[in-house]
């Protein structure tokens, strides 16, 4: 069979200069793992495969070959809209489609009125089964388990080039992603792998794609994308200390301040650890995950700000990831704190994050059953600056004040300056510059959206709850969004099915949905 893959790495049409630097420098080295891995098995299965991914550089249905059997695609929620429009035109093809990835994880029965199947956990044995027509149009599949083992680095080169190599050489971030471990054992209510308990992959597959990295890919770096990296902390670094002083590849992560204390910082600068972005994300709440123990508060900021200034002592780069507008978050202590974290850590990049509703997430169902989820809002809108949920204790107009006041404090130039003279390499200079590029214009999309707020009616009214009709405001950014491929798309299609969004994991699950043309 003709086989394509698809991941889509950038959620629109739009572009402009800085957009594309962006697109080409940064976006494209986001490829998953899961597409490249279905890629390899499709090869192993005797099929002609061809993977693309899709970061804006090109119309992305000229991507894949006109003439294919079958289409695999994995978007973020963001993405959807994008990925439900191609999903329309492969299938007027004559071409079977398939969505798997974060937004048919959280919004199975939305997907499958586009897609003929969507996928939840997947094997290479599920893989075959859907290419050899197991399922009927209009099925939830899944394995029943979360990934046992992913194809080596060596197995993935082909596409693991087409995503981030140029005229087959790396470029500036180019990166070889790898896995140690799947699932989380916190049960953080925002986040959809809560409900999937921690597991290590296979330490010998972890030791020879790094042999193999270091061999052949000398200095390059290497992305994790584990939920939680290390949460065996000894098991894991073991692994890494297998390769030599010397020819460790630099690597990046993501992992709760909790696992990284003591003797264990010094095993992370020994191993080439050039980035950490743990997880703060509230005063108030996920302290354990935080290290902070039952702390809040001012209490919490003291315990957090020693824990990064000790980290920074064996780490380069570092990032704190915050969500400000959850249901403890009440007043002007949580501003105030986050102003202050970033004040006196300036070589720590801030993110600070809106609460958003994915299915799967008990954050989710606490706020569809309360009612407060904007249920005609489109999905394509869920992501930063955008409000999807009505808070509990901030109005809309408030909430945005706050939020600028934050973000005007994350990008003045002082603080640049500040930043600049802390960084040890020159490559965490160039990545302060163009972060706090990106704040800035974060910053100014906060202002738009809170003056458009004042000054539209029937915008206030949407978020302040008093009318569930989607504003014209909306219909127009989404228009812009997906520019030709809007074509595609009615306003009915755009508009979620929120009910019955997630399918039983262990099971395949046939969903009656009406099929979008």
């Amino acid at each position: 069979m003709r086989v394509g893959i698809l991941d889509i790495l950038k959620d629109s049409t739009e572009t402009g200069w800085i957009e594309g630097y962006f697109q080409r420098n940064f976006r494209r080295h986001y490829a998953g793992i899961t597409p490249q891995a279905v890629a390899v098995w499709c090869r192993q299965l005797g099929h002609e495969v061809h993977y693309a991914t899709y970061y804006g550089q090109q119309r992305p249905d000229t991507l894949l070959p006109a003439e294919l059997d079958i289409v695999f695609m994995a978007a973020y929620t963001q993405a959807s809209g994008l990925a439900y429009a191609l999903a329309k035109l492969f299938r007027r093809r004559g071409v079977r489609t398939v969505l798997g990835g974060p937004h048919a994880t959280s919004f199975p029965a939305d997907s499958l009125r586009f897609f003929d199947l969507v996928v939840h956990h997947c094997e290479k044995k599920l893989i075959d089964r859907i290419l050899r027509g197991d399922f009927p149009a209009g099925t939830v599949v899944s394995s029943g388990h979360l990934l046992e083992d992913v194809p080596s680095v060596e197995e993935r080169m082909p596409e693991i080039r087409t995503a981030g190599f140029r005229r087959g050489k790396p470029i500036m971030l180019s990166n070889v992603a790898l896995l140690t471990s799947l699932g989380c054992p916190y049960r953080c209510d925002f986040c959809v792998d809560a409900q999937n308990d921690y597991v290590l992959l296979p330490k010998e597959r972890l030791a020879a794609d790094l042999r193999y990295v270091s061999e052949n890919l000398p200095g390059l770096l290497v992305s994790f994308h584990d939920p939680n990296f290390a949460v065996k902390f000894d098991e894991v670094l073991e692994v890494l200390e297998t390769v030599p002083e010397g020819r460790r590849n630099p690597y990046v992560m993501e992992s709760s301040l909790s696992i990284l204390r003591g003797d264990r910082l010094e095993r992370l600068r020994r191993t080439n650890c050039i980035f950490v972005a743990p997880g703060v994300e509230s005063w108030t709440e996920y302290s354990n995950k935080a290290g902070a123990g039952r702390s809040a508060g001012r209490e919490k900021l003291e315990s957090v700000v020693q824990h990064f200034t000790d980290l920074h002592g064996v780490v380069p780069a570092l990032q704190a990831n915050f969500i400000f507008g959850t249901d403890n978050d009440h007043g002007r202590e949580p501003v105030e704190l986050t102003k202050e974290f970033v004040e006196r850590l300036p070589f720590v990049w801030p993110t600070v994050n809106i609460p958003m509703p994915f299915g799967g997430t008990q954050l989710f169902e606490n706020h569809m059953s309360e009612d407060r989820v904007l249920r005609s809002m489109p999905f394509a809108f869920y992501y930063m600056p955008n409000l999807v949920l009505r808070l509990r204790h901030y109005d809309p107009v408030e909430y945005y004040d706050l939020m600028i006041e934050i973000y005007t404090a994350i990008c003045s130039k002082r603080l640049l300056l500040r930043r600049l003279a802390s960084a040890r390499r020159p490559g965490v200079k160039a990545l302060h510059l163009l972060r706090t590029a990106g704040a800035r214009s974060e910053l100014k999309a906060l202002r738009a959206f809170r003056r458009a707020l004042i000054q539209d009616r029937e915008l206030r009214a949407f978020h302040e709850g008093r009318d569930g009709r989607l504003p014209e405001y909306y219909r127009r950014r989404l228009r812009a969004k997906l520019g030709p491929f809007s074509e595609l798309l009615s306003w009915e299609d755009l508009t979620p099915h929120l009910e019955a969004s997630v399918a039983p994991a262990h099971e395949m699950v046939q969903l009656s949905a009406r099929k979008a043309g």
